[in-house]
């Protein structure tokens, strides 16, 4: 049994041919049945104007997640702060607080999610905030879900509703120094990104504690997100693999195409440009067998010294992520919940 909680991030993948609302639909059901299998907690991503990714919105998506779910943690990795106002996000996670109380989560990054031509729709011609603009955004709601903004601050005063005797747990995301750095400053939980960053993470970890002092949390806590999926199948294996390789290969050369199914990754002979990207970004993914894929798992928690791992629900077939979750939930020995509510 594993002596770690374990998540799932799913960035709501367009595959196997899917639109962008049965790809949504395939997060509620995956939401499903990671709340009946015993994971920790579930979170969305937020992405925008890609043809592989569906979810633009998920603080919407959350408050049907926590219907169609009983007893995991929902929440974001996360929001992209940058875009929003503080006070507009605060009201917004009240809400979900005030629905699921004691479940939600706010991971919080300042990534563009996307391509910068839809960043700079989404700024609405106003400059993209610095570093300086986003640490601010992240002490504004630290002060307001602790009612401690400060006299003269302009969010003295305001009120956003609807307040209650519980917040949602913050987080900080990042995949280099800069998040780290953040939130180690702030006090704040930190989820390390390997499935973007394969290559530094663990000293990243070991700075973030080193520099921790208690500010909106009391202590340091890290969450590493790794890309994980399972087949005992050495050839289809290669295949995800292969599928995977592609997918950061186009996006890595500016391209917005959908993940391709693993019938497309069989028939497409890598170009010398796409196979020496996808060189480079191989150990960002870790795939095998059940066996394999958990041993590496508590291999990369233990040299991150990580408090608890969230894999990342993304794959080249919604049923290799089903049988991911089901067979790593079985090997680290999660205990099911019972009572899930009937999809809707």
């Amino acid at each position: 049994m594993a002596d770690f909680p374990v998540s799932v991030l799913d960035q709501s993948p367009i595959v196997d041919g899917a639109t962008p609302v049965a790809a949504i639909h395939e997060t509620l059901k995956l939401a499903r049945l990671a709340d009946r299998l015993g994971y920790h907690r579930y979170w969305l991503a937020e992405h925008h104007g890609l043809l592989g990714q569906a979810d633009a919105s998920p603080e919407i998506l959350l408050a049907r997640l926590g219907v169609e779910t009983t007893g995991i943690r929902i929440g974001t990795g996360g929001i992209m702060l940058p875009y929003y106002s503080s006070f507009k996000v605060a009201e917004q996670f009240r809400m979900l607080e005030a629905l699921y109380p004691g479940r939600v989560d706010l991971g919080l990054g300042r990534a563009p999610g996307g391509h910068m031509s839809t960043a700079r729709v989404l700024f609405d011609g106003k400059p993209a905030d610095s570093e300086e603009g986003f640490v601010r955004q992240l002490m504004e709601l630290s002060a307001i879900f602790k009612g401690t903004v400060p006299d003269g601050h302009p969010l003295h005063g305001e009120i956003a509703n609807p307040a209650g005797p519980t917040a949602p747990q913050m987080w900080v995301l990042g995949s280099s120094s800069g998040g780290a750095s953040f939130a180690a400053h702030l006090g704040m939980q930190f989820a390390f990104a390997h499935f973007i960053n394969a290559y530094t993470g663990a000293q990243v970890g070991r700075a973030y504690r080193e520099h921790f002092r208690a500010g909106h949390d009391e202590k340091p806590r890290l969450a590493l997100a790794v890309i994980a999926l399972c087949s005992d199948d050495k050839d289809e294996a290669a295949l995800i693999e292969k599928a995977m390789m592609l997918r950061w290969a186009w996006s890595a050369m500016g391209l917005n195409r959908p993940m391709p199914t693993l019938a497309e990754a069989a028939a497409h002979r890598m170009t010398e440009r796409e196979a020496s990207i996808a060189a480079r970004e191989r150990p960002r993914a870790t795939i095998g067998s059940v066996d394999e894929v958990a041993t590496r798992i508590v291999d990369l928690k233990a040299e991150f010294e990580a408090d608890e791992v969230v894999l990342v629900a993304i794959a080249p077939a919604y049923e290799i992520r089903t049988r991911t979750i089901t067979q790593l939930a079985n090997a680290f020995g999660l205990e099911g919940r019972t009572t899930a509510p009937s999809p809707h």
